[in-house]
Formats: structure tokens, C-alpha cells, sequence
């Protein structure tokens, strides 16, 4: 039809009395540009996902080295695990459904039935097998395939992240220790990991979170006594869902695979390291150096002789032989985390090293000059009653301190709107999301509160 059109146009001005070559030449450039502007508003209507209307990085390297035709998937399902910096993941994921108007798979609440086995059911607005689009999901679950697959389409991307249990749980321990009976009963984990049955019962809520959390979260049953066939099974069907599964320890690293994965640009995996408690200095700042030397340090793994895992994270509370004991403890989780290190540094060299180290470099100077465009003093993270602003003060979990950030003061608007959504808490950002997603649902929301009041006030 454009063609047509276009012929229609041509024969028009080389038919009857032409006038002046200007005057044509004139008319084949605006009909030109009419074309192009169909033929652009054709593309676009075929694509149901809109490029980010505003990006605050000025940097021409912000959207990274090429990464050739490929298309951006925009049908994706995260396992956010637990502790092992999933909150992190799940701001990147928002932000870059929110800025292309894509469809979230949200909990009513804050979490997709967890600790109970996921139901489609779960999702607000589910309408029955894939009824309705969504193109995200990533809030805490128990993974449950056959139900995750009525939300999700046929062609999502899954992927998830996971970390050294020890390190895991010496995070664990300090976060759900009010939760947790287990942890609760003991003073310490040393004193935990000493003897875990004596405190472990496994029929009390919330035990769950004390032993094998990563096997727990993956639906697998986290009490079954420990076989390497049953382990390599689970493993097996894990490998044949999950595409890509990232280690915490190399979070710099695991974003450069994710972004090639999923054909994102650079920009769109920079991130401030969130939900992140009161300790040491991570590993999530511009570290100088070799980054596989001090990853590997970090996560005791050698560069070397295929990357083996040789030794847990040194912890000043924890003996070597408390280590051990907990490795026994969680020793699913412990096979788990073995065979996805394994495959992480196989996608590693797959990638090269040379090529890894020079993103990761340019991913790190983005994060740095982002917090200097943001963050007050320079992006340091501080406790949460010292944010001025309280609408974005992280949750706070039992003793354990949760930090989070204050903006730079004196930010214009769009750019204000843009920090914030970096470093705006989960549980808060999921609202604002619920609300633009189901707006009909937040007036009602909002009139039930509004007539409340009224009834409270007229007493």
C-alpha cells in the first residue's frame, strides 16, 4: 500500500503541468518523509514494547558494546531467592519493565504465596492460563513449575541467583532471627552450627528459613536425606529451566552475563547494591585490580585448575570446624551452589576473560558516576532513620540493621524520578507499581480508606 501510494504521488508530479523543478523536487522530499513515517509507524505498532523515554546517562558508552541483531526479551521470571542479593535484581527488573510500560506478575501483597508452593492463583489479575500478558515476574516464591507456566509465555527467559551458604547463612541468621524458632533459640551461629538439631524442629513455621533455603526456594524438599543421585536429578531439572543462574559473590560479573542473555543494554543492569544489612564493606563498589582474583578470594573458589571450590568465606564467628558443620548442614544447598559455580565460570571463559573484565571496568564507571549524579555523599549507604525522606527508608528485620540512601538535594525533576527508582525499597516500589498497573483497584482502595476516616472522625 505505501508503494502504491508513493507511485500515486510520483505520477502526480511528473503528469500535466510540472511548474517549477523546485516545486517537484520539493514534493518528493516531504512525500519521502511521509513514507519513512509510516513505514516507522508500522515498526513500532508491531512491537509492543516501547524503548525507556528518558535514560540519565548522558555517557555515549551507556548502552555498552554492541550486542548485534538481537532482540530484547521482555518475557522474563526471576527466582528471587533469599539473601543472596535478589533485592538488588528485582530494581533492575522494575525499572526497566516500568520504563517500557511492561506487565508485572504482582503478589497481592508482597510475595507470590511464599513459604507455600506457588498457584497461579497467586498472581493479581490472573484470569486463567495465560489469559493475560505479563511480562515479569520475580517476587519471593516457592518455585513451582507447572504453575509459574499458566502466567508466564512459552518463550520467558528464567533465570536466578545464588550464593555461598555460608555466607548465606550467616546473612540468614542475622535477618530471620526473630522469625526463625531455630535461630531465635540459639545466641550464636557458631552455637547453632554446633549442633543444629538441637534446636531444629522441622515441623515449626518458619524453620524452613534455617537449613537449605536455596533447595527450599527451588520447590525442592529441603529435609530429604542427602544422595548425590537425588541431588544430580534436582540439579537436572533445574539446568532445564533456568537459562542462567548468577552467583552473588560475582554480582558485577553475573549482571555482564545477564545483559547479553537477555540483550539489554549496559545501562539497564547498573544498579546500587540494596536491601543490604550493616557489615564490612561488599564487593558491589569499584573494586581496583583484578576482579577474578578478588572475586575468587571473596567467594574462597581458585582461579586456577578449573575455578574449584576449595573453602568457605573466613567469618571472624565461625570456626573452620563450625563452617564445616554448616556446609553438612546445608549440604543440598552446598551441591547446588558447587554445580552452578561451576557452570558460572564455564559462561565465564565461554565469554573471556579479557572481554569480562573491560564491561565489568565500564559497568563500574557508570555506577560511579550514576551515584555522584544521585546519592548524597557520594552514594554512602546509611542507616535507615537517618533518611530524610521516609517514604523510601528500607524495612527493617529484627535486630540487623537495613540501610539504604539519600538522594543528592537540588535534582530536577526528571532526573530526581530516575534516581529514585534506583534506590527506592522493594516493598515500595512494588506499591507504586500496583498502583499504576491496577489503578481502578487503588481508587477503591483509596475510597474504602477515605470512607473509614469519616466514620472514625463522625465518633
Amino acid at each position: 500500500m505505501l508503494y502504491r501510494r508513493a507511485a500515486r504521488m510520483v505520477k502526480c508530479l511528473t503528469c500535466g503541468h510540472v511548474g517549477p523543478v523546485w516545486m517537484w523536487k520539493a514534493l518528493l522530499f516531504f512525500a519521502a518523509i511521509a513514507i519513512a513515517d509510516q513505514l516507522l509507524d508500522v515498526i513500532f505498532k508491531k512491537s509492543s514494547v516501547q524503548p525507556a523515554a528518558h535514560s540519565i546517562f548522558s555517557s555515549p558508552d551507556a548502552q555498552g558494546p554492541s550486542l548485534g541483531s538481537c532482540q530484547p526479551h521482555t518475557h522474563i521470571m526471576f527466582l528471587k531467592t533469599h539473601k543472596t542479593a535478589s533485592s538488588t535484581v528485582l530494581n533492575m527488573l522494575y525499572r526497566f519493565g516500568e520504563e517500557r510500560n511492561l506487565s508485572f506478575a504482582l503478589p497481592v501483597r508482597y510475595q507470590l504465596g511464599y513459604p507455600l508452593p506457588f498457584k497461579a492463583t497467586m498472581v493479581k489479575g490472573y484470569r486463567g492460563p495465560r489469559a493475560v500478558e505479563f511480562h515479569i515476574m520475580a517476587h519471593h516464591m516457592r518455585f513451582n513449575k507447572p504453575e509459574v507456566e499458566k502466567v508466564m509465555p512459552a518463550d520467558t527467559f528464567y533465570f536466578s541467583i545464588v550464593r555461598n551458604p555460608i555466607s548465606l547463612a550467616e546473612s540468614a541468621f542475622a535477618y530471620f532471627k526473630s522469625v526463625a524458632p531455630a535461630f531465635h533459640k540459639a545466641k550464636t551461629l557458631g552455637e547453632f552450627a554446633d549442633n543444629p538439631m538441637k534446636f531444629y524442629d522441622p515441623n515449626i513455621t518458619y524453620n524452613f528459613l534455617t537449613r537449605n533455603l536455596l533447595w527450599f526456594d527451588f520447590g525442592m524438599d529441603h529435609n530429604a536425606k542427602f544422595s548425590v543421585e537425588e541431588a544430580q536429578r534436582a540439579v537436572a531439572t533445574i539446568r532445564q529451566t533456568f537459562k542462567l543462574v548468577l552467583l552473588s559473590e560475582y554480582f558485577d560479573q553475573s549482571m555482564i552475563l545477564l545483559r547479553h542473555a537477555l540483550c539489554w543494554p549496559l545501562d539497564a543492569v547498573v544498579s546500587f547494591s540494596l536491601n543490604a544489612r550493616q557489615q564490612k564493606p561488599s564487593g558491589f563498589g569499584g573494586m581496583s585490580g583484578s576482579w577474578v582474583s578478588k572475586a575468587a578470594a571473596v567467594a574462597g573458589v581458585k582461579v586456577t585448575g578449573g575455578h574449584s571450590l576449595t573453602k568457605t568465606p573466613e567469618s571472624q564467628s565461625l570456626t573452620e570446624e563450625q563452617r564445616d558443620k554448616l556446609q553438612q548442614w546445608n549440604t543440598f544447598d552446598w551441591y547446588l551452589y558447587q554445580a552452578f559455580n561451576q557452570t558460572f565460570w564455564d559462561e565465564i571463559h565461554k565469554f573471556g576473560l579479557a572481554e569480562m573484565e573491560q564491561e565489568v571496568a565500564l559497568l563500574r564507571i557508570l555506577r560511579e558516576d550514576l551515584a555522584r549524579v544521585c546519592l548524597r555523599d557520594g552514594g554512602k549507604p546509611v542507616e535507615a532513620q537517618q533518611i530524610r525522606d521516609k517514604s523510601i527508608r528500607p524495612f527493617q528485620s529484627g535486630p540487623v540493621k537495613i540501610l539504604g540512601y539519600e538522594l543528592q538535594p537540588g535534582l530536577d525533576n526528571r532526573t530526581r524520578t530516575s534516581c529514585l527508582r534506583m534506590i527506592m525499597p522493594e516493598l515500595q516500589y512494588k506499591d507504586l507499581l500496583d498502583a499504576k498497573q491496577f489503578p481502578r483497584a487503588q481508587t477503591v482502595q483509596q475510597g474504602k480508606q477515605t470512607s473509614t476516616r469519616m466514620r472514625k472522625d463522625s465518633h
